[in-house]
């Protein structure tokens, strides 16, 4: 009889482990050296993922945010002192956990606005913003599921009206698509319709598709060119990288089925709706984030109450945890997560977890 107590890792859908699928592609991976640009597994997935989003070309990189730190480099001129300007939402990735590395690896200012709920960047501040910087090298990174607000799933017509602002001030736009297979799912449209207005695009594979590490930059093949080269100086290029990059392919293969993620994470978020006392918050188009908060409760104590009923989550602003559902949560899991909520309105916190800024 197993004694452990039931645990749930509800933090990140980064949380995802490679199945026996997955784990037989990378054994079977036939591989080259991808810093001599002939690793076989490699270019098929940047073929593949070029094709996805659209774009010309693609890069293969080991995270979101060196994919984003690249795509950023990419785009504003060489000189530090050219004093780029980064104009995003204040609540974005970008804003709250990669600003210190573009500023310190490129003399990037970023130039954080507010957001509206939805998580499109308000209007007013999002002009004032564009016209501060007029005269400076521009980049606009807009972001896509919206990470704090819910994961809220962008459309394209909100992605085109935002970036042809931004061009009118000769921006080179940029988007966060950490998570954008998810909002292509939510939206019931290709990642090309949504990657469609950006000159670049970062493609998460390591969320809700399970790969267990990567993430693709994608844009004009001069753009990847250059991401190329300013991959290398960081430290970015991977040899054999072939045996990652074919779980890559696998992952791509499962695109939709990120529709069973949303649809189990509607119901959790129903089922702790029900818990007297929670607030959900309720996006425009649900993706795999759910996030609640209880009255009376800050955030990090309610993480804490959950953490001792065996449910691991993130504490958020404003009193509220964050949920993201991935392919190894199951729904017999749902009816557990709300007992725990209506439990921790009166437990006592037991066990502590340390925040993370992962996505």
């Amino acid at each position: 009889m197993n004694d452990q107590p039931l645990c749930l890792d509800f933090r990140s859908d980064t949380r995802t482990r490679p199945d026996a699928a997955m784990r037989a592609a990378m054994a079977e991976a036939e591989v080259g050296d991808d810093a001599y640009g002939d690793d076989p597994a490699v270019l098929a997935l940047e073929a593949e993922g070029a094709g996805l989003t659209g774009k010309g070309a693609a890069l293969f990189l080991p995270s979101s945010t060196m994919a984003n730190l690249v795509a950023v480099l990419a785009a504003a001129p060489a000189a530090p002192a050219a004093h780029t300007r980064l104009v995003t939402g204040g609540d974005t990735h970008i804003a709250r956990f990669e600003s210190t590395a573009m500023r310190r690896f490129g003399g990037v200012r970023l130039v954080g606005v507010a957001q509206r709920d939805d998580g499109t960047p308000e209007p007013a501040a999002y002009t004032r913003a564009l016209d501060d910087s007029r005269g400076q090298p521009l980049i606009v990174s807009l972001e896509n599921t919206c990470m704090l607000q819910t994961g809220n799933a962008q459309d394209a017509a909100t992605t085109w009206s935002l970036a042809a602002l931004a061009r009118r001030y000769g921006a080179h736009v940029h988007l966060d698509g950490a998570r954008l297979a998810n909002a292509a799912v939510a939206r019931q449209v290709s990642v090309k319709t949504l990657a469609a207005a950006a000159d670049s695009v970062t493609f998460c594979l390591a969320k809700g598709l399970g790969a267990p590490v990567g993430s693709l930059l994608c844009g004009s093949a001069a753009f990847v060119d250059r991401s190329r080269e300013l991959r290398l100086q960081l430290g970015g290029t991977m040899h054999q990288a072939g045996v990652v990059a074919a779980a890559g392919l696998v992952a791509l293969r499962r695109l939709p089925r990120l529709a069973d993620d949303h649809a189990l994470a509607a119901a959790l978020a129903a089922g702790l709706a029900s818990v007297r006392a929670a607030d959900v918050a309720v996006p425009a188009r649900r993706t795999n984030i759910v996030t609640v908060r209880l009255a009376g409760l800050d955030a990090a104590e309610l993480q804490r109450r959950l953490a001792a009923h065996g449910v691991l989550v993130l504490p958020l602003d404003h009193g509220r945890v964050r949920f993201v559902v991935h392919r190894e949560h199951e729904a017999a899991a749902v009816p557990h997560v709300v007992r725990a909520l209506a439990g921790a309105r009166t437990a006592s916190a037991s066990v502590v977890q340390p925040a993370s800024s992962s996505r």
